[in-house]
Order: C-alpha cells, then sequence, then structure tokens
C-alpha cells in the first residue's frame, strides 16, 4: 500500500499540518482528511509497501484474537450507525498488528472504490476462510450481516477458548520434560565425565551400560554442535515433510491413532464440522456447498477426504447422517444419531448446533484431566530416567568393591 507524505489545510483556518501516512490511493487519503474537516493541498508518494523493495520485518500473520476483535468491533460499530469507511478506519487504528492494519486500510479503500465488504475479503484469503467469505457474502445480500458478523464472532470465541484450554493444558507437561532434558544433558555433559576420570584415575574398569553413557556425555560434550545442527535439521526437515501431501497424510493419521491426543482430535474437528455446517445452512448456504466449503476448510486430511465422500452421497439422494454413517470412526455414533433425529424433526441445523456444544464441553472436560493422565506418566518417565543415570553410577562402584 503507498505510503504519501502530504500537506493539508483545515476548513476552520487552523492552520496547515503535514503528516506521513499509508492509503490505497490519494482519492482515499483525500476523503479521509475531509472526513477530518481537512481539505488536500498536495500529497508525494513516498514508497510502496509490500512490493519487495527492502525486507520488511512485520509479521505477515493475523492470530485467531485478531480476527476475533475486527468482526466483533465491526458488528458493534455498524449496529450503532457508523458507516462502512468509518468503522474500518477507526479499527485499523485500534489495531497493533502493522500488516493487519494495512490490510483493513486496502479493505476500507476497495470498498470506497464500490466494491462489496464480501468482494475485498476476498484478496486476503489467508486471513478470512472460505467459511468466513461465503456467510459475509450470503449476509450481504440477504441484509442480515450484523446477525452474521455476531455468529462467526460467537465461533470465533469458542475456537480460542478450546484452544486456550488445550495450550494451558499442555504447559504443566511440556515445562517438566524441558526441565528433565536440561538437568540431563548437564548430568552427561558435565557430571558424567568427571565421574568417568574419577574411575579411571581408580583403575576400575567400567561395565558396558556406563562406558556408553559415559561415551553419549563425551560426544555431547565435544561435538555439541553436531548434535544441534541435527536437531535443527531433523525439525525443519519434519516440518518441511509435513506439508506435503503424503506428510500431511501420515501426521493426520498419527493423530488419529496416539491414546490421548487422538480423542481430542475427533471430538474437536466433529465439533468444527457440526458448528460450520450450522452456520453455514443458517447463512442459507445450500448442504452440497457447505460440505464442499467444508472439505477445503478442515484441517485433518481424512475428515475432509470423508467430507468429500459424504457430499457425493448427498448429491445422489442421501441424507447427511446416513451419508456420514461410514465415517462412525471418526464422528461417532452418537452425532450421527443426534443429526438423523433434527433430519427427522425438520430442526437439522439446530441440532448440529447442540452436537457442536456437546462435543466441545467434552474436548473441555478432557482437557481439564489431561494433567490428572499425563502426571503418572511423567512420574514413570522421570522415575526412568533417574533410575539409569543410577545405574550408570552405581554399577561401577559395585564392580570397585568386587576388587576390595
Amino acid at each position: 500500500m503507498p505510503k504519501f507524505k502530504y500537506t493539508a489545510k483545515s476548513e476552520k483556518d487552523e492552520g496547515v499540518v503535514s503528516d506521513t501516512v499509508s492509503a490505497p490511493s490519494k482519492s482515499v487519503l483525500a476523503k479521509d482528511l475531509r472526513e477530518k474537516n481537512y481539505f488536500l493541498i498536495k500529497a508525494e508518494v513516498l514508497e510502496e509497501e509490500g512490493t519487495g523493495k527492502g525486507f520488511s520485518l512485520l509479521p505477515k500473520k493475523v492470530s485467531l484474537q485478531e480476527k476475533m476483535f475486527f468482526t466483533r468491533n465491526l458488528k458493534v460499530m455498524l449496529s450503532g450507525g457508523l458507516s462502512f469507511s468509518r468503522a474500518l478506519q477507526v479499527l485499523s487504528d485500534q489495531t497493533k498488528n502493522e500488516w493487519f492494519k494495512g490490510v483493513i486500510l486496502e479493505i476500507r479503500g476497495k470498498i470506497t472504490s464500490g466494491s462489496s465488504f464480501s468482494q475485498a475479503l476476498e484478496s486476503y484469503p489467508g486471513i478470512f476462510s472460505e467459511v468466513f467469505r461465503n456467510m459475509i457474502k450470503l449476509s450481504e445480500e440477504s441484509g442480515t450481516l450484523e446477525k452474521t458478523l455476531e455468529s462467526l464472532t460467537n465461533q470465533m470465541e469458542k475456537e480460542y477458548e478450546l484452544k486456550s484450554k488445550i495450550k494451558s493444558a499442555l504447559i504443566y507437561p511440556a515445562v517438566i520434560i524441558c526441565a528433565m532434558a536440561g538437568i540431563g544433558i548437564i548430568f552427561l555433559t558435565v557430571f558424567i565425565p568427571q565421574l568417568a576420570t574419577t574411575f579411571d584415575g581408580m583403575g576400575a574398569e567400567l561395565p558396558v551400560f556406563t562406558r556408553l553413557i559415559v561415551g553419549f556425555g563425551t560426544f555431547l560434550s565435544e561435538r555439541w554442535y553436531f548434535v544441534l545442527l541435527l536437531f535443527v535439521s531433523f525439525f525443519y526437515g519434519a516440518k518441511g515433510l509435513a506439508k506435503t501431501r503424503k506428510g500431511k497424510r501420515f501426521v493426520d493419521s498419527l493423530l488419529l491413532k496416539i491414546p490421548i491426543v487422538s480423542p481430542m482430535v475427533k471430538k474437536s474437528n466433529t465439533a468444527y464440522f457440526a458448528k460450520t455446517m450450522g452456520s453455514l445452512l443458517l447463512s442459507g448456504v445450500p448442504m452440497i456447498k457447505s460440505m464442499e466449503i467444508l472439505s477445503r476448510s478442515v484441517s485433518n486430511t481424512y475428515y475432509a477426504n470423508s467430507i468429500k465422500d459424504a457430499a457425493k452421497a448427498i448429491e445422489r439422494g442421501g441424507k447427511l447422517s446416513s451419508a456420514l454413517l461410514p465415517f462412525t470412526e471418526l464422528y461417532g455414533s452418537m452425532p450421527i444419531q443426534m443429526m438423523e433425529v433434527g433430519e427427522e424433526t425438520g430442526q437439522t441445523t439446530d441440532m448440529l448446533f447442540r452436537i457442536a456444544d456437546f462435543m466441545d464441553e467434552e474436548v473441555m472436560n478432557t482437557t481439564k484431566n489431561l494433567t490428572a493422565i499425563m502426571e503418572p506418566v511423567l512420574m514413570i518417565f522421570i522415575g526412568a530416567a533417574i533410575g539409569i543415570f543410577a545405574l550408570a553410577v552405581i554399577q561401577p562402584i559395585y564392580s570397585m568393591l568386587d576388587y576390595i
């Protein structure tokens, strides 16, 4: 987005002001100044942001919390009677993320130039999902934009709350594991080599297990950079592999098989499916179209494929519940039975929202119990680590006693 150095005069004869701002175009800048009771005298383009000139340190990422803040406050301001242009200007001023601030101003510029809100959002698929954009488009056609913005805000709030609960539950085991790893590295690189030197000076023959521990500790202390390089290469290699089709499929399959993780993945994906499907249907999106959008929105490959297959079954005249029946292992029997009841009573949308609330509650209950589940696992892990190090130290001592 261009950056302008402008000079403007106040309508109230308060003098001339000069400043540097970013604006989509000179005409948009002039209109902004008129709204503030200033007339544009001169505007000079300084630079074009985002054209690849130089290196930008601005993070080109918008968090869920920032999108939630944007959607909620936009709804409040539109309900309060503010124009789209004024509401977006206020939102850009309140946003701390500089890159997102520029995006909001660009959206404002497109709307000022005659585009609809949904058309302006089409340029930013990385920020606003296909579900978000389609719901906005249909709400503009039906005149229910404010209601849809409120619905989208509620969805994001629930998603944010769920992610926060999961992160909070994982902090405790993560801290314990990191602390144990740090203590283990210090023990291997500092204390084990010193003990090995002591034992060598006493002429003791070290057992095989102790020699392995000592050898590994010595290698770690002398070739730490090699281990670090190996770790970084493995991390980025695994990250790159996970982005490929086969790699992502493998990771998604693994997540559905790990004992503690699998139930959470299944319940959260089922909740997302039910919640989003209900919102799309409520907004007026046809069933088949909703399924197509959902298949491109879910992150897990197996859920995406199941939705595509279910959409084909619905096209042939089947119901949603019967179309998902072959995928009971993914969605669970209870949600599918609830969908069937909703279809029989003509309350499919309401039942989908009930399923979403139920599954979200299940995930939250699982996260509450996650710490209690992890504690005995961590205790076993810590005990095993201490036992290994203790065995490596005690074995040589017992071997020396045999010679006394």
